[in-house]
């Protein structure tokens, strides 16, 4: 199925955008490791703020990708990377010098251009035989990354004493030469073959009429996934950006390599799941697997989360468990999902923009979610909060699941049975 050659060249693909995103993405988490406590803004606790004020660059961003990225060529897209990058680092620069609580808006300009690098860098894998294992090392760097950027933000504030407002900054110098190897790296990947074209489908631009029309076909089943995708995206937004709260909440002793230890576990079980999909070539089955794994995902982080309230599980299984759970239904999202429904079903266009539709959405949804708990008052603490929020999240996500699954089989049905008539 594929020669010595073509698989060399997706692990060294696979590589090079896992680094190159991990190093992106250490420039958007760092800073949540960090308390910020003695200051409030907006009568709101400041790291809240500083959170959700990054979410609302971050889902801007999004919002505005939906047409920039589905619309986007292949071209000096090395450049884009690095120029974005650059200005969010010079945001966290801003936020090191301006005192708190008045640098609470640097976290915006380091939101928006971040929330632009996905759909660029994945437009340097997609739409090729090979798409599922390099995407999905793709997917899992910022599991990975997350837990590495926790892990260098401790390391750098307790070895170096470096403040809390310069750790991000800091944390950038350390990661961007890395950054700029890897993406001159990207642009040594050869685009998709014809073969990669014949059985993914070419990847094009999409216009407005293209993205229209789509949208048309597929209303249902888009919205289903768009939900399930909410409910995802908020649970990894507050488990990431309050991870170490709830480890504090719990009373269990709060460890650096911590992060990267629970992180790099899943990352290893996911690359696996998603990678094994390379060998699948029908694409309607595949597409139709990733759901099977978003179902499953559900369901393993609701079981957790049942069995740690009745003290059954450690907090260090449940935040393990929990954590596969959920990136088993977010990473199909930003890697598989809609490259292989895209093939399935026969149609030009671009993950760009399925990806950024689901992503604006979701982060609407984080930004609501932190603000109907700090607005109103919510006293549950972070721990709690959350696994209030896995449960519901957990049925819904459930539900939704099968709902999709029923209507694209349908969909894909009909569609056969036209072809042949």
């Amino acid at each position: 199925m594929f020669t010595r050659r073509q698989i060399w060249t997706a692990v060294l693909a696979a590589i090079t955008s896992f680094s190159a995103y991990t190093a992106i993405f250490t420039f958007r988490k760092a800073f949540n490791v960090a308390a910020y406590d003695g200051h409030s803004l907006f009568g709101m606790d400041y790291k809240v703020v500083l959170v959700i004020t990054q979410v609302l660059g971050y889902m801007t961003s999004k919002f505005y990708g939906i047409r920039f990225i589905s619309e986007m060529k292949r071209v000096r897209r090395h450049v884009l990377i690095l120029l974005l990058t650059g200005f969010s680092w010079l945001a966290w620069l801003a936020f090191a010098l301006i005192p708190p609580p008045y640098n609470f808006w640097c976290l915006f300009l380091n939101g928006f251009p971040l929330g632009m690098l996905w759909g660029v860098v994945f437009s340097y894998v997609e739409g090729r035989r090979t798409t599922d294992l390099i995407s999905a090392a793709l997917a899992v760097s910022f599991i990975f990354a997350s837990g590495l950027a926790k892990t260098t933000a401790q390391w750098v504030m307790d070895a170096w004493a470096v403040s809390e407002y310069w750790m991000p900054f800091v944390v950038g110098c350390i990661f961007m030469p890395a950054l700029v190897l890897f993406v001159f790296l990207l642009e040594k990947i050869p685009p998709p073959d014809e073969m990669d074209v014949q059985q993914r489908m070419d990847r094009q631009p999409m216009g407005k009429g293209d993205r229209r029309a789509l949208l048309r076909s597929f209303l249902p089943g888009i919205f289903s996934l768009v939900v399930i995708y909410i409910l995802v995206t908020i649970l990894r937004e507050i488990r990431d950006s309050f991870m170490a709260d709830m480890w504090r909440e719990s009373g269990v002793a709060l460890q650096a390599g911590v992060f990267a230890k629970t992180e790099t576990t899943i990352s290893a079980v996911i690359l696996v799941l998603i990678a094994a999909m390379i060998w699948l070539r029908n694409n309607f089955k595949a597409f139709m697997l990733a759901q099977g794994m978003m179902l499953a995902g559900f369901i393993i982080a609701l079981a957790a989360t049942i069995l740690y309230q009745r003290m059954q599980l450690q907090m260090y299984s449940w935040m393990l468990m929990v954590g596969l759970g959920l990136y088993m239904v977010y990473i199909p999202f930003n890697s598989i999902l809609f490259d292989r429904f895209i093939a399935a079903f026969r149609f030009a266009g671009n993950v760009g923009f399925l990806i950024y539709i689901a992503d604006s959405f979701g982060y609407l949804g984080s930004v609501g979610v932190l603000l109907v708990k700090t607005v109103f008052h919510i006293e549950a603490d972070w721990l709690r909060f959350y696994m209030q929020l896995v449960m519901i999240a957990g049925m819904v996500g459930i539900l939704g699941t099968l709902i999709s699954m029923i209507y694209f089989s349908r969909k894909y049905i009909k569609a056969r049975r036209s072809a042949a008539t």
